[in-house]
């Protein structure tokens, strides 16, 4: 495919949290012509997110907090989602269980990887990789809430397996890596 790409321009727009770019580029499509293309991206590095479920009790770990991009969409912007966040020069498998433990207050160990994918590739450069891991009452090592130094103002929601597929199925959880990961969660059997 790297072949099909011809890039002719391109120029930062900005570059403040993340990176938006503006290319200008040809792109040989199936029947052979060149077409003119201009795109934006928005580069803000890759991230890990991590589900973390007690399968004794099918409970999971899920937070809440403010996304100002969901509210000036118009939604309520107090997100629930898994434990996630930008690698920001560590390994994947690091960065699930930091964030675990920043977010959550719970420390983890035996952490699967789920998969790797593009979020929203249209116009995203972020690829995020997806982990779930065990946890239980002797996990928890602090009341997590994130930082605040990085603006984090999280709150903890414990809950049984059963509700947060019942708020999927509402609407109430509308975040891709979570519907992803609770979903992966109900296949795998490991609820069961």
């Amino acid at each position: 495919m790297r072949d099909r790409v011809r890039v002719l321009a391109e120029d930062v727009l900005s570059k403040n949290w993340g990176t938006v770019k503006k290319t200008t580029l040809e792109y040989r499509r199936g029947d052979g012509s060149w077409q003119r293309q201009v795109r934006e991206t928005y580069d803000r590095g890759d991230g890990a997110a991590i589900l973390l479920y007690d399968p004794a009790r099918r409970t999971v770990i899920l937070t809440r907090q403010f996304r100002f991009p969901v509210w000036a969409h118009g939604d309520d912007g107090g997100l629930i989602e898994v434990c996630a966040g930008k690698l920001d020069g560590d390994d994947p498998l690091a960065c699930a269980k930091k964030e675990a433990e920043e977010e959550s207050g719970y420390r983890v160990h035996d952490v699967v990887p789920v998969a790797t994918c593009y979020m929203s590739p249209g116009s995203v450069t972020e690829k995020l990789h997806l982990f779930i891991a065990a946890y239980d009452s002797t996990s928890r090592v602090s009341d997590g809430g994130g930082l605040a130094h990085e603006g984090e103002d999280i709150e903890v929601l414990e809950m049984g397996f059963d509700a947060a597929m019942a708020l999927l199925a509402a609407g109430e959880i509308a975040d891709a890596k979570t519907i992803i990961l609770l979903q992966h969660l109900r296949l795998s059997g490991v609820l069961e």
